[in-house]
């Protein structure tokens, strides 16, 4: 089980990193947690992923406009308030923006269908 005592997160205070795309750039802003992985993602205006990801996501949309494009053609747009789930290893995705967004995404363990989490009644 994961142990994450009680805590607040100041983003100004956490450093940005660079991850180029096929085109434009994403900075993440990244906290790592037991088990869990906690991001401000933004993509600048014309970002393009350079890969197909099969992780899961809680992705929500906080500003801007981004699209997730399924290997199998679905895209679906999110805009400020939308959120898209997905466990590992049930979508091949991956992000592009014509206008730019900023998201916060969580992803860990619990994501994993093999893991036995998430299995109890909310």
């Amino acid at each position: 089980m994961y142990n994450i005592p009680f805590q607040t997160i100041d983003w100004s205070q956490i450093e940005k990193t660079e991850h180029r795309g096929i085109t434009g750039v994403a900075y993440w802003q990244t906290i790592l947690l037991d088990g869990l992985r906690i991001r401000i993602v933004e993509y600048s205006a014309g970002y393009f992923a350079d890969h197909w990801c099969q992780k899961g996501h809680i992705v929500y949309c906080l500003d801007g406009e981004v699209i997730n494009e399924n290997e199998d053609g679905h895209e679906v747009t999110l805009t400020p308030g939308i959120s898209y789930i997905v466990s590992d290893g049930l979508s091949s995705h991956r992000s592009k923006t014509s206008k730019g967004a900023r998201l916060l995404i969580i992803d860990g363990h619990f994501l994993n269908p093999s893991s036995g989490l998430g299995t109890a009644p909310v």
